[in-house]
């Protein structure tokens, strides 16, 4: 069972129960799935953490903005998405992973930072934020 089959079959349970602001989540969630997998982008868990990113930005807008209404609504859309995606990589995993990529690249100053991000990123394969993952690198190389 696919992503998109989940959320098709949590959009008709919301649908029957009646709740209005996950329906339209999941609509809008079915439709970027739907429009990636036309556009033959198959990569469905890039899709969620794209369509997560959103929600975040634009809640710290709204909250910018003076709109916390707006922004609660943007956090709850944005929680309802995290359901569907697998959990992140605690700190330690990650110090790991990119300890690994440091070992593996033969990095040994800041300049080789890219180098570290590429195979860093390789490994954790979408279950942490690449500023995280550059975070720990600097700290890693001395940076």
């Amino acid at each position: 069972m696919t992503l998109t089959d989940t959320v098709r079959g949590d959009l008709a349970v919301a649908m029957k129960a009646g709740e209005r602001d996950r329906v339209a989540a999941l609509r809008m969630v079915l439709s970027e799935l739907q429009k990636a997998a036309k556009d033959g982008e198959g990569d469905e868990l890039t899709v969620l953490r794209r369509e997560r990113k959103r929600r975040l930005e634009a809640a710290d807008a709204f909250r910018g903005g003076g709109r916390p209404e707006m922004a609660e609504a943007e956090l709850a859309e944005a929680r309802m998405i995290e359901a569907y995606l697998p959990a992140d990589l605690s700190d330690e995993e990650l110090r790991s992973i990119v300890a690994e990529a440091v070992a593996q690249t033969g990095a040994g100053s800041p300049k080789d930072l890219g180098q570290v991000m590429k195979a860093a990123m390789a490994q954790v394969a979408g279950r942490a934020d690449g500023r995280r993952v550059s975070t720990l690198a600097r700290e890693a190389l001395g940076g």
